[in-house]
């Protein structure tokens, strides 16, 4: 538990019947973690709330004063402490890596429950095929706005439209058969489809065109840059259904 550093700080914030301002628990907690004593304020209505940020000519609440100086909202707070503030418009790879490390994560423990042993070639299988219906599924969350970002570079679906719009579903379908091992003859075809064809359009954007673009690939509000990730998706693709009909072929 941090200890009180004896300093002071006045923190105003939204605690209404029907909504309390999760940005205002943020502050709170991270005064406490900064030892500040808080005299901690609650604007209990809308009306109450409207007449705090007029009185002090600001737009947002919770606010946060220190010394008898106002410090700002959750960000600037953050800012105050010499604490990093994420740009929400900043390109990340944090979306694709969770999804792979999640999909990781889940292969190896079907392994282990299925053959006693984590570590088995069922469990790289599986990997490429969770991944494949996370990411569906993530596009699927809203589908127009990932079609409309793959427009941006997919160059089938430049061509034609409604590929936008089919590819999370193919997506997802050879995920689950690859996932059961069933189906191999569509399963196959389809991954190795959509995965050229993706793997082309993003090594053409990004090492031929140098275009500097958001991949789709977790869904069209990604902020996940288009490039290696995204290329590696396409490949991990191609190379399971090349497996897995090879192996059908043996």
């Amino acid at each position: 538990m941090t200890q009180s550093t004896g300093r002071k700080a006045t923190l105003y914030r939204m605690v209404m019947p029907d909504h309390v301002c999760p940005w205002g628990l943020k502050s709170r907690h991270l005064l406490r973690s900064q030892g500040f004593d808080i005299d901690d304020r609650w604007l209990t209505t809308r009306a109450e709330t409207d007449a705090f940020k007029a009185e002090h000519d600001v737009r947002t609440t919770p606010q946060t004063f220190i010394d008898g100086k106002r410090i700002g909202g959750y960000d600037d707070l953050r800012r105050f402490f010499g604490k990093p503030v994420r740009d929400p418009k900043e390109k990340t790879y944090t979306p694709v890596i969770a999804i792979f490390v999640g999909t990781a994560l889940m292969a190896l423990a079907a392994s282990q429950a299925a053959f006693g042993s984590p570590l088995t070639l069922r469990a790289a299988e599986w990997f490429i095929a969770f991944s494949m219906v996370v990411l569906a599924v993530q596009k699927l969350r809203d589908l127009e706005s990932f079609s409309a970002m793959f427009l941006n570079y997919d160059l089938l679906a430049r061509r034609w439209v409604p590929y936008g719009k089919v590819y999370p579903f193919a997506e997802l379908g050879a995920g689950v058969l690859m996932a059961a091992g069933v189906l191999t003859w569509l399963s196959g075809p389809v991954a190795l489809v959509i995965g050229a064809i993706g793997a082309v359009s993003v090594f053409k954007a990004v090492y031929l065109d140098k275009r500097d673009l958001k991949c789709a690939c977790v869904g069209g509000d990604s902020n996940v840059p288009l490039g290696f990730v995204s290329l590696t998706e396409n490949v991990m693709m191609v190379a399971m259904a090349l497996w897995m009909m090879a192996r059908m072929a043996i």
